[in-house]
């Protein structure tokens, strides 16, 4: 019985532990969401979330939360907090799987953002541009390098979207 009661605990960390990782296939919910959070949740609800397996950002102007795939390696997703709150997050070097409700997908042709969501305002970045859709109090940037979907983010209003 002893034995049963170890295994069983050892089994509901391990799942616990499996279940509380960054999203290896992640959704964008234009204004709402990103990899399943959200702007506003604490830093608790993205620890449940994806886990506590992430790095911290030593020079970035706010609290960074970096969220690997393989240690040393930057595909991923991130997570930028202010008052101990999501107020930014973003996937990080074009990490396969994540996708819109729209079904557009990272790697997709730049010309699938607007045929997807219609005009939208286009911020030069370093090497690369942004196109930003505003809706609610929320800012969803959509990353473009070499005219191809880069990246994916979702940002409160005064936050920067150029990285």
């Amino acid at each position: 019985m002893r034995l049963t009661l170890v295994v069983t605990c050892t089994l509901a960390v391990a799942v616990s532990k499996a279940v509380a990782a960054p999203p290896t296939t992640g959704l964008l919910v234009p204004g709402f969401s990103l990899g399943g959070l959200a702007l506003g949740d604490t830093k608790a609800t993205v620890e449940a979330a994806w886990g506590r397996a992430y790095g911290r950002c030593r020079s970035c102007p706010r609290e960074t939360w970096y969220f690997n795939y393989f240690a040393f390696q930057p595909r991923g997703a991130a997570v930028e907090l202010r008052r101990g709150r999501v107020a930014a997050i973003y996937t990080l070097y074009q990490p396969p799987g994540w996708r819109t409700k729209l079904g557009l997908e990272l790697g997709d042709p730049a010309a699938r953002v607007t045929s997807s969501y219609g005009a939208l305002v286009r911020r030069q970045c370093r090497g690369y541009y942004a196109l930003l859709l505003a809706r609610g109090r929320a800012v969803t940037a959509f990353y473009v390098l070499d005219e191809r979907l880069w990246a994916f983010g979702l940002a409160s209003p005064g936050i920067p979207v150029c990285r």
